[in-house]
């Protein structure tokens, strides 16, 4: 059985439409989703964003269960222009599977091998970006990887973690970090957005992009998910 985790819906939707027999119960008090691709068992969590909510998720999920692989996935910031929107990076750091045993089927798809750094906020600011990939050495963050890599060392799970990169320096969010997304809440407070869009009318268009990028984003993710789930 292959496991597979998004941080949100917004990332999981459209891999989700793929599964077949797909089926959602509950276990250890956390959400799943299960279904398969050909005659593949997949088993998918959201972890929801942020430390917290992560690593108390993971850790139910893995709980008394066995994987033969799980694939940490869903979208990330590039620290570098390097990267564009709907690139995909799989994080060297992070995966436990032997990538050179993999080569032939990674080379199927335009991935780039690089390292991820995991970080605590939404990151805004493109002198901030630059600031901390001088000082990491990583080419994008995200903001759950690295507490599901402990989760999997703990539990024994080989870990291929694989992002779709959806902001740059240069494409950074259309609107403030805190605006887009509601920590606390655990998604977008579409009230405050629709007043900010109000109080800012460029943004709108600027939103719009976004969205554009994000879809774009998410659709390269899923096809090369379901091309590793098939071939690994």
């Amino acid at each position: 059985m292959i496991a597979v985790t998004f941080a949100l819906p917004e990332e999981s939707s459209e891999f989700l439409r793929l599964l077949r027999d797909r089926t959602g119960s509950e276990r250890n008090g956390v959400r799943i989703v299960r279904g398969t691709v050909e005659d593949r068992m997949i088993e998918v969590l959201h972890t929801g964003v942020g430390e917290k909510i992560c690593e108390q998720r993971i850790g139910k999920f893995l709980q008394d269960q066995q994987f033969d692989l799980l694939i940490s996935t869903g979208f990330a910031g590039a620290l570098n222009d390097e990267l564009e929107v709907g690139d995909l990076l799989l994080a060297k750091n992070f995966s436990t599977i032997d990538l050179n045993d993999r080569a032939s089927l990674l080379l199927s798809f335009p991935i780039h091998m690089a390292e991820l750094l995991t970080v605590s906020a939404l990151i805004d600011s493109s002198d901030e970006r630059n600031r901390i990939a001088r000082v990491s050495g990583a080419a994008a963050v995200d903001m759950e990887t690295e507490f599901i890599a402990r989760a999997c060392a703990e539990h024994g799970v080989p870990l291929l973690s694989l992002r779709a990169i959806t902001d740059t320096p240069r494409q950074a969010f259309p609107a403030p970090a805190k605006i887009l997304f509601d920590m606390e809440r655990q998604r977008t407070d579409y009230r405050q957005l629709s007043l900010y869009v109000l109080k800012n009318p460029a943004s709108l268009w600027r939103l719009v992009r976004f969205g554009i990028r994000v879809a774009h984003a998410r659709k390269a993710l899923t096809e090369t998910i379901v091309h590793l789930v098939r071939n690994l």
